[in-house]
């Protein structure tokens, strides 16, 4: 029998300029004193990430398979400003920042409503699989556009610029 929708993990949603991603934390999230381990932050925020990805139409999976290349990780800082506890209602939000032609400059919040327990900027270049930078594929850079039209402009303008 096919899967239903209801069957299937949320993957967030975009709300205006920024994708929205509810996490619950559970036991294995957090460390003796029930709240969420440091680490674990970073896991809800590559979640939000990919999910973000996904309701975006981009198939990284299928760019990885194919050799084309994927994200990699090249700058991270985060800043924890309130622990998270077991059984807690989170939502990560994710919005990009500055797009380019071979990166990708985001900035994530996980927030249990209108407090922010952890922030953090991440910058992701796309990669070959010699692990060289090159260049997003145009309808990623086009999918980004969509979601942010404001900034697609400014990529339209760096088009010059080198891959991160």
């Amino acid at each position: 029998m096919p899967a239903r929708d209801t069957d299937l993990p949320t993957e967030g949603r975009i709300v205006g300029d920024e994708h929205q991603l509810p996490v619950r934390v559970y036991f294995e999230d957090t460390d003796l004193s029930g709240m969420v381990y440091h680490a674990n932050y970073l896991k809800f925020m590559e979640r939000g990430r990919s999910d973000m990805l996904r309701v975006l139409g981009i198939d990284q999976q299928a760019a990885h398979v194919s050799g084309e290349g994927n994200y990699v990780v090249t700058d991270l800082a985060i800043r924890y400003r309130a622990p998270a506890r077991l059984g807690d209602a989170v939502v990560v939000t994710t919005r990009l920042e500055k797009l380019g032609a071979a990166r990708l400059v985001i900035q994530q919040r996980v927030r249990r409503g209108a407090v922010v327990l952890a922030e953090g900027h991440v910058t992701v270049a796309f990669a070959a699989p010699s692990g060289r930078a090159r260049r997003q594929p145009a309808a990623w850079i086009e999918a980004f556009g969509r979601f942010l039209p404001e900034r697609a402009a400014a990529l339209e303008t760096n088009q010059g610029e080198r891959p991160a």
